[in-house]
């Protein structure tokens, strides 16, 4: 378990929030899922597990759930971004008193957000059942992407000997803390997928009403599926 109190370091992912067309049916499935609750403020309706957000709801067409990743300073990294080749769709700006934030695209096409954290640092709960767990680019342009991130939020790059067979790269922050990884797959858009622990991936899964079954990996029990407006994510069941 993991709560989260302050601002996360430069690039670690901080928040994520659901974009689709009927909050009310989202509120419906992910409470049914992940036993969420729910709560509403400037950022939208807010999940929330033990009374702590762990994630947002939106109304909107673009049907995605979007990691906004951390900085101290939106618009000193939503330049860095520029710099780096990628592309700033929202400049920073607040959201009330809750904090700061921009919304950006790489140099591969993947969408994200950047978060500022005022009075509301992100994910309140991180790396426990029904929460976020991880997030990793999915990109056919695997090579551009791993020089896109490390220039904006100065990330070191590590391979992963656990899947020798993939083209996968460790995202670090300078303290060596992993933040997420670029998997690079042919033919694949560009995208930021989440990752949500759960306690038991069967029972989840069940709960989806997917028929998509679970594979054993490395790292736990996982399962990747899409809820009822396409919106695809993961789940992972640790050791």
């Amino acid at each position: 378990m993991s709560e989260v109190n302050e601002n996360q370091p430069l690039g670690t992912p901080t928040w994520l929030d659901l974009h689709v067309p009927d909050v009310t049916a989202a509120k419906d499935y992910y409470g049914r899922v992940f036993g969420w609750k729910f709560d509403e403020n400037e950022l939208g309706t807010m999940c929330l597990l033990r009374g702590l957000p762990v994630a947002g709801i939106r109304p909107g067409d673009a049907k995605a759930w979007r990691v906004h990743l951390a900085t101290d300073d939106c618009e000193a990294t939503a330049k860095a971004v520029l710099a780096a080749g990628g592309t700033v769709v929202e400049e920073p700006h607040d959201v009330g008193e809750l904090g700061r934030t921009a919304l950006v695209v790489d140099t591969v096409g993947a969408v994200f957000g950047l978060w500022q954290g005022r009075a509301f640092p992100g994910c309140r709960l991180v790396n426990e059942p029904d929460t976020l767990v991880r997030n990793d680019l999915l990109t056919a342009s695997a090579a551009r992407a791993r020089e896109f991130y490390p220039a904006v939020f100065g990330f070191t790059l590590d391979g992963n000997p656990d899947l020798p067979d993939f083209d996968f790269t460790f995202l670090r922050r300078p303290d060596g803390h992993e933040v997420g990884g670029i998997m690079g797959l042919p033919g694949a858009p560009s995208v930021w997928n989440t990752t949500f622990e759960v306690a038991d991936t069967d029972a989840t899964l069940a709960r989806t009403d997917s028929d998509v079954t679970p594979e054993d990996t490395p790292y736990g029990r996982s399962a990747t599926f899409r809820d009822p407006f396409g919106v695809e994510l993961s789940i992972i069941a640790r050791p």
